[in-house]
């Protein structure tokens, strides 16, 4: 099974209501803290930025302009 957008939303449910038990990935899973929680989120929004094609960059802006 994929993680999908619905996970990634469950998890920021939780994150907003300091809930540590989500459903994700169709399983309940109870994390420790919500230190874990934001890391299990990033991990999520990763997967899904990644299957989907979405490129993630870093630009530098300089006296003469932008740097990609």
């Amino acid at each position: 099974m994929a993680l999908t957008q619905t996970d990634l939303d469950n998890l920021d449910a939780a994150i907003a209501s300091a809930e540590l038990t989500v459903k994700v990935d169709g399983k309940e899973v109870t994390y420790r803290s919500v230190l874990e929680l934001k890391r299990a989120r990033e991990h999520v929004a990763g997967v899904i930025a990644s299957g989907s094609g979405t490129r993630r960059g870093v630009f530098y802006f300089t006296p003469c302009g932008r740097r990609d």
